[in-house]
């Protein structure tokens, strides 16, 4: 059985991810980033996700990306709410290079652990306009891994998976279910009210709540 690295955050998406690479025979192993998110709901989500997956281990990892600013994730302005999820152009809630950064990280651990595979949920239908969730940046990114490590280097592949890539978020739910997964395990939003209760209106919910409504599915986490 192999070894992959997958990036966990607690929410939908990472988290059926993780369950594909499990169906495909891969031994987890999960990093979740503290990066200063204003939605630390999800590193509660990421243990729960990550122990309903019997992952190997499950690293949380501080990296304070707070410091440099640039989003409405890591600071105090405000989280863009009730938009259109057909509007144009990058969001206040794209925090600057975080794919790049997480990326480097599971490469790092990934060959530290002689694997060759890392796992993310990027997707480039419902991505919100973030430049570092689109494909040619996944392919950029493997091949810069080739390049960066001595495995690579030695003649081994590293292979970036983003399994969801070209699903909708109604796709990627029917999927997550037939592998049995627990939606109300994960936690979505970026703005979450006291308690880590859902605003239901940033784009992260709006893109939940459309992708439960055309796999004409409650939300588990709406019914608790």
């Amino acid at each position: 059985m192999a070894d992959a690295v997958i990036l966990l955050s607690g929410g939908l998406d990472s988290y059926t991810t993780a369950a594909i690479a499990r169906s495909e025979g891969f031994r987890l192993f999960a990093l979740t980033l503290r990066y200063g998110q204003r939605h630390a709901r999800e590193l509660e989500a990421a243990r729960v996700v990550a122990s309903a997956l019997q992952v190997e281990r499950h690293l949380e990892l501080d990296v304070d990306l707070s410091v440099f600013g640039g989003s409405s994730l890591t600071t105090d302005a405000p989280v863009p709410k009730d938009r259109p999820l057909e509007t144009d152009g990058i969001p206040s809630t794209y925090v600057p290079a975080r794919n790049t950064v997480f990326l480097a990280l599971a490469l790092a651990w990934a060959e530290a652990l002689g694997s060759s595979d890392i796992f993310i949920g990027v997707n480039a239908l419902d991505y919100s306009g973030y430049p570092d969730c689109r494909p040619e940046f996944i392919q950029a990114f493997e091949r810069l891994a080739s390049l960066a490590t001595a495995q690579g280097v030695g003649g081994t592949r590293v292979r970036i998976h983003a399994p969801l890539q070209h699903l909708s978020k109604a796709e990627i739910i029917r999927k997550g279910l037939a592998l049995g997964l627990d939606y109300g395990l994960t936690h979505s939003c970026y703005d979450p009210g006291p308690g880590g209760r859902p605003c239901g209106r940033c784009d992260s919910c709006a893109l939940r709540a459309a992708g439960f409504a055309a796999a004409g599915i409650a939300d588990p986490v709406l019914l608790r």
